[in-house]
């Protein structure tokens, strides 16, 4: 097998070696040196803008069930790295919800074993844990949280049970080379209405290959934060605060949504 959700204080960069940094990136970064070429400033004191080391990408995005789907491009080159699903299915006399983190590419996220022919639990990272190296990253299928209900009663289970601003370990691809990163989600599990309701408020990745990244890190001169471009999601942005309300807060939610009202977004801080 294989910190927090601040805004960072500084746009300045440290000068460890990039790889792959995305389009948008370079070409703000080009933007910056055409400006102070023109001002007369030497385009050798701007080096260190273009060899970011970590990423980070604060976003607000509900993750709603029964049919939630959210695609998460880690350093938005256009290619799916995480696929989150909130889903809930109905048998006879049996119901579960679910909250799932799957991995294409042959990604992978840190998790623990459960047992033969069940996902792993994704591990909740807290902030400032390292996430590299020597971690148990598991491919495929992983478990957040799932809530069940049928004979012997209900019952929830996962890491990610009624968690605030926790951290998913992520590994991940980019032209052939191990990157880690992380996404920073808060996730409620509710009885009345039974629902488990995941926001994801942010997430980073390292740029320099095979080099761990520290959980929450969002700020610093070896960081540049970045603008969500936006994922392919079956639900469109509501706050955890609306969602806890049950039917009256998604009313709301529906309301400014069908208005085309701008939809009220929770700040949430560790």
């Amino acid at each position: 097998m294989d910190a927090s959700g601040g805004l960072m204080n500084s746009s300045r960069l440290s000068g460890r070696t990039s790889s792959n940094l995305p389009q948008s990136t370079h070409q703000t970064l080009n933007m910056y040196a055409l400006a102070a070429g023109a001002a007369g400033v030497s385009a050798l004191t701007l080096a260190p803008l273009a060899e970011a080391a970590i990423v980070y990408t604060p976003a607000h995005v509900a993750i709603l069930g029964p049919r939630g789907l959210y695609n998460l491009d880690l350093n938005h080159d256009g290619i799916t790295d995480f696929t989150f699903t909130n889903t809930t299915r109905f048998d006879t006399d049996q119901a579960f919800w679910n909250l799932f983190v799957n991995c294409p590419q042959g990604n992978a996220v840190v998790g623990t074993f459960v047992y033969r022919g069940f996902p792993p639990d994704a591990r909740a990272f807290v902030a400032g844990a390292p996430i590299g190296p020597g971690e148990p990253f598991f491919r495929k299928d992983a478990k957040l949280a799932t809530f069940y209900y049928g004979g012997g009663g209900p019952s929830s289970h996962g890491n990610w049970l009624n968690v605030t601003n926790r951290y998913l370990g992520m590994r991940f691809q980019i032209a052939g080379q191990t990157h880690y990163g992380w996404a920073r989600l808060t996730v409620k599990v509710t009885n009345s209405p039974i629902n488990i309701y995941a926001e994801l408020t942010g997430y980073a990745y390292e740029t320099v290959a095979d080099t761990p990244i520290i959980a929450g890190k969002t700020s610093g001169t070896d960081v540049k934060e970045i603008s969500d471009t936006g994922g392919a999601s079956s639900a469109a942005p509501a706050t955890l605060g609306m969602l806890a309300m049950g039917s009256p807060g998604l009313s709301v939610w529906r309301r400014e949504r069908s208005s085309g009202q701008p939809l009220g977004i929770l700040s949430l801080q560790n």
